[in-house]
């Protein structure tokens, strides 16, 4: 299981990138030095700026609300999926229970 990193630290790291994207020949570079020098992994903070990046507009795809928000429907989807099937069964279970046939 991943480790959950501070907020804190992913905004600095963010805002370190972004403060020297123009000194490095490419974004990977410059979250390698930032990574290095924050203690956590280039790939890491190459993946908060790019959703930085995107939460503020400046780059196409799915912002962090949106991911949170298709993360609960998610959740109530299989929650609902649950109780119907729970209820199927239910009313299996009753229907067979009162045939008289079965007395």
């Amino acid at each position: 299981m991943p480790k959950k990193i501070d907020e804190e630290l992913k905004a600095r790291a963010v805002r370190l990138v972004n403060d020297r994207r123009g000194e490095y020949s490419s974004l990977t570079a410059a979250c390698a030095v930032v990574a290095k020098q924050l203690g956590v992994g280039k790939e890491s903070v190459r993946r908060w700026v790019i959703q930085s990046d995107v939460d503020s507009g400046t780059r196409q795809g799915v912002t962090s609300e949106e991911l949170a928000e298709i993360k609960a429907l998610k959740a109530e989807n299989r929650r609902l999926r649950e109780d119907v099937d729970i209820l199927r069964r239910a009313t299996t279970f009753f229907a067979g229970e009162l045939d008289p046939r079965n007395r």
